[in-house]
């Protein structure tokens, strides 16, 4: 069916571009540092992991209670508390010389950083209503073009004097030329009513379909980017080094997947594209997983990200579809993202040392045939909303 629809990309839009793609980089570049910090810190593989594990932590907490936090303060003064907020812990953790400072540091920045996950999709959904799907994959095309910076950023300045912290140290002081250029920009209001009563009614039932959904989408990703590297040596024999670097096609692949999703969901409805890259999904994730061939699995990498890509964005315009109360949903949202993040990394990684990685592996299957089903019993109740 076509459905195109025309898209208009105004000073707030770049806004929440921009502070989104910061928020992809603050959430990308701890697992690089970690290294950097366990050898400095002398601290162990458990301690050292904590650090994700603690932005993972504020993350639930926010998708908890940022909507109320919002509603107390409003749009614009959370969003610019979310932007300087995760900067001033991403200081104290490139200051931090113990191990206490430094996890304390990774909790503040996934605590108050998130409320940028909270306001950008929820206000991006009320500033251009239909057209949401567009702006949400368009923001997520620069986010995860940042997102890969930052690995790349780590590297590059290792060598130099101050080592990896310049590479946090930089993006911590932009959220105030960011201010200094967009200060007078405003989100819009919710479209959602701002009382009290409206503030206590329950999301719909449809919703919570789509935040299971946003659950296994956000967990596929995460499962393959944490990972993969491990599969590719483990069963395929490639070099470690070689292997690490491999997951940069799928993360490459992410960014062209979003960028196709902001074009194909402006000519064919929402849901019929999120089936597409479910099946695409599907297909790179069974020559990934299945034939034992490295060009294959290595193709099959790229396939999968290029069909993951879309999952995210476009489920969670989906699910800001079937509710006015924007910001609550948006909140609930993010509590979905923080809980996949926390949960099913850990959960494959577990199933690897009871059974090897290869079998454990199959948790992505069960995910995808879950999630495909999800959606297509969602949709035949959503139609107007796909």
């Amino acid at each position: 069916m076509n459905n195109t629809i025309t898209f208009h990309r105004d000073r707030f839009t770049w806004l929440a571009y921009l502070l989104l793609a910061l928020y992809g980089y603050f959430i990308n570049i701890l697992g690089p540092l970690t290294p950097f910090l366990k050898d400095e810190l002398g601290l162990s593989y458990t301690v050292s992991s904590l650090h994700f594990t603690a932005f993972a932590a504020g993350m639930l907490l926010v998708g908890l209670s940022g909507g109320i936090i919002i509603q107390r303060i409003g749009r614009g003064p959370a969003l610019w508390l979310g932007a300087f907020g995760i900067g001033i812990g991403a200081i104290l953790l490139l200051l931090g010389r113990t191990a206490v400072l430094t996890i304390g540091a990774s909790f503040l920045m996934g605590l108050i950083g998130s409320l940028i996950l909270v306001i950008v999709p929820s206000a991006l959904s009320d500033e251009h209503g239909e057209a949401r799907a567009v702006a949400l994959s368009e923001g997520n095309v620069i986010a995860s073009a940042f997102s890969m910076a930052a690995p790349l950023m780590v590297g590059w300045t290792a060598p130099l004097p101050l080592g990896w912290r310049l590479a946090l140290g930089f993006a911590a002081f932009l959220p105030l030329p960011l201010y200094l250029i967009f200060r007078n920009v405003a989100p819009p209001q919710s479209t959602a009513q701002t009382s009290s009563t409206s503030a206590r009614k329950p999301l719909p039932f449809l919703f919570w379909v789509y935040w299971v959904a946003i659950v296994l989408g956000v967990s596929l990703e995460f499962c393959m980017i944490s990972w993969s590297a491990d599969y590719l040596e483990k069963t395929l024999s490639i070099p470690r080094a070689d292997a690490a670097q491999a997951v940069s096609l799928f993360l490459l692949a992410m960014i062209f997947g979003r960028m196709a999703a902001s074009r194909l969901v402006q000519r064919f409805s929402v849901h019929r594209v999120v089936i597409g890259f479910i099946l695409t999904a599907a297909l790179g994730f069974s020559l990934f997983w299945l034939t034992g061939s490295r060009l294959s699995s290595l193709a099959g990498l790229f396939l999968t990200g290029l069909g993951v890509a879309g999952l995210y964005p476009l489920l969670l315009s989906i699910a800001m579809g079937v509710t006015t109360d924007t910001t609550q949903a948006s909140a609930r949202s993010t509590l979905a993202s923080g809980t996949a993040i926390l949960l099913l990394p850990l959960t494959l990684g577990r199933l690897a040392d009871l059974v090897g990685i290869q079998q454990a592996y199959g948790v992505v299957a069960v995910l995808l045939v879950c999630l495909l089903g999800i959606v297509l019993a969602a949709g035949r109740k959503n139609t107007g909303h796909a």
